[in-house]
């Protein structure tokens, strides 16, 4: 079985039509070659509470296994992913976030602006990437590997974190 993943965008141009979204589509290229499915893509404006109603929704509803968030994780002011995140998530994953910086780090050192955030809410994965999509790819990429394990222990499909790397 694939694991489940929904993408959401979190642009206010994009959500208002003024914009093309191509982040979502560059992530569901991406993470469905890696063998995941993407069982839906939400384009939303910067709106934090857009964001965790939809949030609350995926997980709550057991809609999928994995939510990746693109955009609002910059310092502007309608950047508001990692709080609307922070609000909804009942723990906190802070190695992923940290590996995506660190690996982003050695390409920009702009990375040290993005405020992106990693939780769990019920048995959903939920990580915050950037919203360009050469940044959100490089950041999946930092990560992809041990999402299937991240999930399979969230979900209860292993018990264990020991094992072969």
């Amino acid at each position: 079985m694939a694991y489940r993943v929904n993408i959401i965008t979190l642009s206010d141009n994009g959500a208002q039509g003024l914009r093309e979204d191509t982040s979502a589509p560059a992530l569901k290229e991406a993470i469905t070659k890696a063998g995941f499915e993407v069982t839906d893509m939400l384009l939303l404006s910067d709106d934090p509470e857009g964001l965790k109603e939809a949030l609350i929704d995926i997980c709550d509803n057991n809609k999928a296994d994995l939510v990746l968030t693109t955009g609002g994780t910059g310092l502007s002011v309608r950047d508001n992913t990692p709080e609307a995140t922070l609000a909804v998530i009942e723990r906190n994953v802070p190695g992923i976030a940290e590996a995506i910086r660190i690996k982003s780090l050695s390409i920009t050192p702009r990375a040290m602006l993005s405020r992106g955030v990693c939780g769990i809410r019920k048995t959903t994965l939920i990580v915050n990437l950037p919203g360009s999509p050469k940044g959100a790819i490089e950041s999946l990429d930092a990560v992809l590997p041990a999402l299937p394990h991240a999930i399979d222990i969230l979900t209860g499909s292993v018990s264990e974190c020991a094992g072969k790397e």
